[in-house]
């Protein structure tokens, strides 16, 4: 089973009240060989939402707490994306997912890319906190820009 941020699936649940829609993976969703995910909304955010980034570092240092993620409006709301975090891992280890394809560039999901803190629109390299929780649990995590890679590999 593959595990896919919702977003990607169609459903609109990004910051902004859009999706991200990726033919591959709704037509991954109508086999049903994925199943779809929202961290955030399972770390108790709602949709629309304020836009937040990670500030101090990429996912694995939030994790270590070395970091923060905090809205534009600067609250902070490290404690949320960690919840969802964990139970994006639960949910993984439940459906027994053998890859994992999260939206590039949030502060949950990129898994190469996020926005570097400043929100000015510029990224860095680096894991989002759910990106960085299921690698350090062994799963294969990717984004919906590499997932042609793994889909060939099969």
């Amino acid at each position: 089973m593959i595990l896919v941020s919702s977003c990607l699936a169609g459903l609109e649940v990004r910051y902004n009240g859009t999706h991200s829609l990726d033919d591959r993976i709704l037509e991954l969703m109508r086999e049903n060989k994925a199943i779809s995910v929202c961290p955030e909304l399972l770390g108790g955010f709602s949709t629309p939402r304020e836009p937040a980034e990670i500030i101090g570092g990429e996912g694995e240092d939030v994790l270590d707490g070395k970091a923060k993620i905090i809205e534009k409006s600067g609250r902070d709301v490290t404690e949320l994306y960690i919840k969802g975090a964990n139970l994006t891992l639960l949910k993984a280890q439940e459906v027994g997912a053998t890859l994992v394809v999260l939206k590039e560039n949030s502060p949950s999901c990129g898994s190469a890319t996020i926005y570097n803190g400043d929100f000015k629109g510029k990224k860095k390299a680096g894991n989002g906190v759910t990106a960085a929780l299921l690698k350090r649990h062994g799963f294969t995590v990717t984004s919906e820009e590499r997932l042609f890679d793994h889909l060939v590999e099969k």
